[in-house]
């Protein structure tokens, strides 16, 4: 055996081009591996050995000069602003663990990549870049200097989908649909009594038909097993593709065999239909895992509305019902849900959802703001300038790179199984082909192949998508939007409970709100429910709903401060809306109730006294927490409600006030140093810091659908009632989890037993391969579902 290239794993023949004593096939090949060595980024090798794709050498010239073109970088980038900018390529050459550590760490070839994440099925990486440093023209060639060559074509610029891997396959299924028909037809009469009076000549006949109808389905239809199988073993994996392959090159080896020798017609009806019934099964578990996705519904779900401008009155709708060339409003820390162009205002918009790049874009009247920005400042007035694209706030959601990444313990067990699994099953077929070889030769054949065939992880592989992602959408169905299917398994794990209360467990809508103070005119009224609306916050909209002073003022210099108020200029006169630590530098000495106070001009003018309602359900949902979960109350409002809030909670639970959200941070940080697996159920605005930092963290949305990108999950107000029920409902999706791997086990344990035993035929195996995956699937799908009416109802 020749030298393998250190890179690629190829044979570098008898003159391996040699640096630094290691061998390798090609000067290209030594190129990437020393980039890769400069740059520190040697461990690509340790996590897969030999991971690199041959290179071939190549001067670049002016190949990606249409990259620099303008209209061309408008149609591939998605996002640019602020001097940053956002692609997603298509890079087919992606086959491995490497090739995935090595991308994702892009930013140390080139600094001027702030964000790089790759989507292993799809085989596409999401990569933000600084325009001002780097083009995207030699961004890509970076990429195929080290053999990631991007794949950009027509079809990609003029956003056409064409499908082609679908078509492909219906083209081997049919071409191996049609040999199937016609070598049964050949073969019927071995199916019939007295079948073996038929004369040597016709059998020979129709038996060198079969072996010619079975060249274009082994050789064509059949050909991705062998492809994916090749691929695995160049890199020391054995994946479920290696015994399929083996199956059917033994059935038509033996078969081609007894033909070319006289024995016989062979086994040609088996090995066609094998692969025919191994396509359509393929094919079929495709369509099922269409037919029962989660994503589809689970976008149409998204809990995001806008504040929309008809007629010159404000509504509240949907953001699938968003059109181009509606005018929305955005206050301060909402996100901005499409493409737009700002008619009135100006503001700062932060776009680290998008980019990861936390430094505010100024923006001025006329300027265009892409979806996923956060306004930071007073209100805006937009124009739709683009079609709604819900799913890519969706997608913004769980790339979002400031919330930490809790590895499933599930997925890591199944990874385990799938390691050992292939090659286990290649030495019970080997064993129970041996053993039949010196019982009963007859049976030898048959009982290698079917358990070859038989045997299939990806039952076990498809548990937990489906039932995670049937639990996901069953969720969405009755008001809880959870940010991805982990989401499930952390909410599991967690012992401890955190809630806030201004706007988790009070009524924003339904508060009483009294004026205490000296007598405000309408005009100051206007001014005050102006700077209010300019504010998401909780006790700012109640008070903005509270005023019904006719009459809008223009607000400059907009400044909202987490847990402290919010400031702002009219008609030349500072306005300060908050505690009176924030209008006035003072503690408040009146603590009994939740106060806002007002300062207008030079003195303070009084305060809004408002008396908290609590939501329908609230005693119920405490009291079942109280029973499973250890529990905190963190809120940055006075001591004012303690007293109507330790009877629900109980004395031996720690209620905290006046916490800002640092605060808050630092204690859910402190839980987690003490070993408990903190949720966090809060406002999403003022406690993003403490949802970031819990282990989980979920939103309670009001009328006004809200989103916030550091939460993993949003629930209905509406729902608040059923919040502990679908907490606990992820232990029953766990346990069907469970469940579901036991049936995949017991299918292969008793196929296995009947296949070694040489009684069953390939073909039959070939029925139950994908009926088994299918079963598990519709299992652990109607399980949740049946459940879901029970539990959740």
């Amino acid at each position: 055996m020749g030298v393998k290239c250190i890179h690629c794993g190829e044979d570098c023949g008898k003159h391996p081009v040699m640096w630094d004593d290691k061998p390798f096939c090609c000067h290209g090949c030594k190129t990437v591996y020393q980039i890769l060595n400069e740059k520190k980024l040697d461990k690509y090798y340790d996590i897969q050995p030999m991971a690199g794709i041959r290179v071939e050498q190549q001067e670049y010239g002016d190949k990606y000069a249409y990259l620099d073109l303008d209209e061309i970088k408008e149609k591939l980038l998605s996002f640019s602003d602020g001097g940053i900018s956002k692609i997603d390529l298509f890079i087919p050459t992606i086959h491995c663990a490497s090739c995935i550590w090595l991308l994702e760490n892009l930013y140390t070839l080139n600094p001027a990549v702030v964000h790089s994440n790759v989507n292993f099925p799809r085989k596409t990486v999401s990569i933000t870049f600084k325009d001002q440093e780097s083009s995207l023209r030699q961004l890509v060639e970076l990429l195929a200097s080290i053999h990631y060559v991007p794949e950009i074509t027509l079809d990609q610029l003029d956003e056409k989908d064409k499908k082609s891997s679908d078509r492909n396959l219906l083209l081997k299924i049919g071409v191996a649909g049609f040999s199937l028909l016609n070598v049964m037809l050949y073969n019927f009469p071995e199916y019939l009594p007295g079948g073996d009076q038929l004369e040597d000549s016709f059998i020979s006949y129709f038996g060198w038909l079969s072996f010619v109808l079975s060249l274009p389905v082994v050789f064509y239809s059949a050909n991705d097993y062998y492809l994916s199988a090749i691929k695995g073993l160049k890199h020391k994996i054995i994946n479920i593709d290696v015994p399929i392959t083996l199956g059917v090159f033994m059935l038509f080896g033996q078969s081609t065999f007894d033909i070319f020798s006289g024995n016989g017609i062979g086994y040609f009806d088996s090995l066609v239909g094998l692969v025919f019934l191994l396509l359509i099964g393929k094919w079929y578990q495709g369509k099922t895992y269409q037919a029962l996705s989660f994503e589809r519904d689970y976008k149409s779900y998204f809990p995001v509305a806008v504040t929309k401008i008809n007629e010159g009155k404000e509504e509240h709708i949907a953001l699938a019902n968003l059109k181009k060339d509606d005018h929305i409003l955005i206050r301060n820390q909402e996100l901005i849900p499409v493409d737009s162009k700002i008619l009135n205002g100006s503001t700062n918009i932060d776009y680290s959802f998008v980019t990861g790049e936390s430094i505010p874009v100024p923006k001025q009247k006329g300027d265009m703001v892409f979806a996923g920005g956060r306004q930071v400042g007073g209100i805006l007035e937009l124009e739709v300038i683009k079609e709604v694209e819900q799913s890519y706030l969706t997608q913004l959601w769980n790339q979002d790179a400031s919330k930490r990444e809790n590895e499933s313990t599930l997925k890591n067990l199944i990874t385990k199984v799938s390691e050992y699994f292939t090659v286990i099953i290649l030495l019970v077929a080997a064993s129970a082909g041996l053993f039949w070889l010196f019982v009963d030769p007859s049976l030898a054949l048959f009982a290698f192949t079917s358990v070859l065939i038989i045997a299939c992880p990806c039952a076990l592989a498809l548990t937990i998508p489906f039932t995670f992602g049937s639990t996901m959408r069953v969720f969405g169905r009755h008001g809880f939007y959870i940010k991805n299917t982990e989401v499930i398994e952390n909410l599991n794990k967690a012992n401890t409970v955190v809630f806030d209360k201004t706007g988790t467990l009070t009524l924003n809508q339904t508060m009483k709100v009294e004026w205490m103070g000296q007598h405000l005119s309408d005009h100051h009224l206007a001014v005050i429910k102006s700077l209010a609306s300019n504010s998401s916050h909780p006790l700012s909209t109640t008070i903005a709903n509270s005023i019904t002073v006719k009459g809008e003022t223009s607000i400059k210099d907009f400044i909202e401060i987490p847990a402290m108020g919010i400031t702002g200029i009219a008609d030349g006169e500072r306005i300060n809306l908050g505690s009176k630590k924030f209008v006035s530098g003072k503690e408040d000495e009146n603590p009994e109730s939740t106060n806002v106070y007002v300062f207008i001009g030079d003195e303070i003018k009084g305060y809004f006294q408002i008396e908290n309602q609590y939501r329908n359900g609230l005693e119920t949902v405490i009291g079942d927490f109280k029973t499973k979960y250890k529990m905190y109350l963190l809120s940055g409002d006075n001591e004012s409600e303690k007293k109507n809030l330790l009877p629900l909670f109980g004395e031996d639970t720690l209620l905290q006030f006046n916490q800002s959200p640092t605060d808050k941070m630092y204690f859910i940080r402190k839980l987690k140093n003490e070993d408990s697996n903190v949720l966090m159920i809060g406002d999403g605005l003022n406690d993003a810091g403490a949802l970031i930092e819990s282990n989980i963290g979920l939103t309670i949305a009001d009328d006004i659908y809200s989103f916030s990108p550091a939460c993993d999950g949003i629930i209905e107000s509406s729902k608040f009632n059923k919040l502990y029920k679908f907490i606990r409902f992820t232990n029953i999706s766990m346990k069907v989890v469970y469940i579901s791997f036991t049936i995949s086990f017991l299918y292969n344990l008793v196929g296995i037993y009947f296949a070694v035993q040489g009684t069953l035929s390939p073909l039959i195996a070939a029925i139950l391969m994908p009926i088994s995956s299918v079963s598990v699937v519709a299992f652990a799908t109607f399980a949740i579902s049946i459940m879901a009416r029970k539990q959740l109802s």
